[in-house]
């Protein structure tokens, strides 16, 4: 039997689907892929179910006829404002002075154990790291001697209206949805180097509708946060600014578009479709840097806040990664290292090895990294995510039996 994988990365902007099969030895091979214009979501939210559903359904007969297989079961990314991430902290006694998996088990149990809304949850539970009586910073404690462990962890949470409507979709196409994965952490895991994660870095996943940031240190999530800004509206300020359709501002901004004018020559022009039929004019390319710029200004002043927000601002030694469609913007490694004050470098699919050439571009990480995220938890169970109404209640029956045994 073929051990399939799929991703199903569901943005504002496109549908992305993703097919690899697993082969002997951990190796991955990309089958085929399909990608369609999405317009039922806003700000990574879902607000038209008939649009949605006809954007997954066509990203997914075209990744079929692509890859010559049927598909079945997709892991699908989450993304919006509505995602929350917190830091937790849990401690216990140690049963018979030397920590076992159970141990291990309780203090991230006794760590998840915060008030969370019953409309939210829980998407993923990330140990960021244990202490063992006062040795801290242990990221594998079990078989080391002691009385008292603790564990610091992050949770990141998810509207449970959202998870609904986004599993609705899916089986309205014909997909059934194994499991739900936060946006940006399947993009860290196709994007960054492990060597990355430990000396500290943030993936930021500019995207059409939302920009996705999660903080790594010391190999852990440290912080993760959404922002409601994304390349659409750059595209909205285009089309006010110049008064042209949002179809041209949005051809105009992929290929004249600039994050900053420092980069523009005086002498270029751009050509501007008019409104209504209204003839085409000629402007200075710097126009077009002057409406975009401030924007890229603001969604990096944001990131920033956020990055102070995480405690380890001045630990991300690693710098900044861009992924995202937005990324590709020319002039936008400058502006952000202007602004950061970090080294920036524009993220790939890099740790995907079987990806095709026309999929390594920063929007496509996503899918590539919820394809590895697949075949990272085929055939393990997942106790940190514990999504899904069956995987709730099998960890609920073996919490139950070993507290009582």
């Amino acid at each position: 039997m073929r051990n399939l994988l799929t991703g199903l990365d569901v943005g504002t902007s496109k549908v992305c689907a993703l097919v690899g099969e697993s082969l002997a030895e951990g190796e991955l091979a990309i089958l085929g892929h399909g990608v369609t214009p999405c317009s039922g979501l806003r700000k990574g939210v879902v607000v038209n179910i008939e649009a949605t559903v006809e954007a997954i359904r066509a990203a997914v007969d075209e990744a079929e006829k692509t890859s010559g297989v049927r598909i079945g079961s997709v892991v699908t990314g989450v993304a919006g404002p509505h995602i929350r991430g917190l830091n937790s902290h849990g401690i216990v006694a140690v049963r018979g002075g030397e920590v076992g998996s159970r141990d291990v088990d309780r203090v991230i149990d006794a760590a998840r154990a915060v008030a969370i809304p019953l409309d939210r949850q829980v998407l993923h539970i990330l140990p960021q790291q244990f202490a063992v009586d006062d040795q801290e910073g242990v990221r594998e404690p079990i078989g080391m001697a002691g009385v008292r462990l603790e564990a610091r962890i992050h949770i990141v949470t998810a509207a449970q209206s959202y998870g609904q409507n986004l599993n609705k979709c899916c089986e309205r196409a014909g997909v059934t949805p194994a499991d739900m994965v936060f946006e940006p952490l399947a993009s860290a895991d196709a994007a960054l180097f492990p060597e990355e994660r430990e000396l500290g870095v943030a993936l930021i996943d500019i995207g059409g509708g939302t920009t996705d940031i999660v903080v790594f240190h010391g190999g852990a999530v440290m912080h993760t946060a959404v922002l409601p800004l994304g390349g659409n509206h750059l595209t909205s300020d285009v089309a006010a600014g110049l008064r042209t359709p949002i179809s041209d501002a949005e051809r105009l901004k992929v290929n004249y578009g600039v994050a900053t004018n420092l980069i523009v020559r005086r002498d270029e022009m751009v050509q501007v479709p008019g409104v209504g039929g209204r003839e085409p004019r000629v402007i200075a390319r710097r126009i077009l840097g002057e409406i975009i710029e401030p924007r890229m200004e603001e969604i990096f002043s944001m990131i920033q806040r956020e990055l102070m927000r995480s405690g380890v601002a001045d630990s991300l030694a690693s710098g900044v990664v861009l992924v995202g469609g937005t990324s590709l913007l020319e002039g936008t490694q400058e502006l952000a290292e202007r602004i950061f004050g970090l080294p920036v470098r524009r993220g790939l699919p890099i740790n995907l090895k079987a990806m095709p050439e026309e999929l390594m571009k920063p929007m496509f990480t996503t899918a590539a990294g919820l394809v590895l995220h697949q075949n990272g938890a085929r055939g393990v169970t997942n106790g940190m995510a514990r999504n899904g109404r069956l995987g709730r209640l099998r960890n609920r029956l073996s919490d139950w039996v070993r507290d009582f045994f």
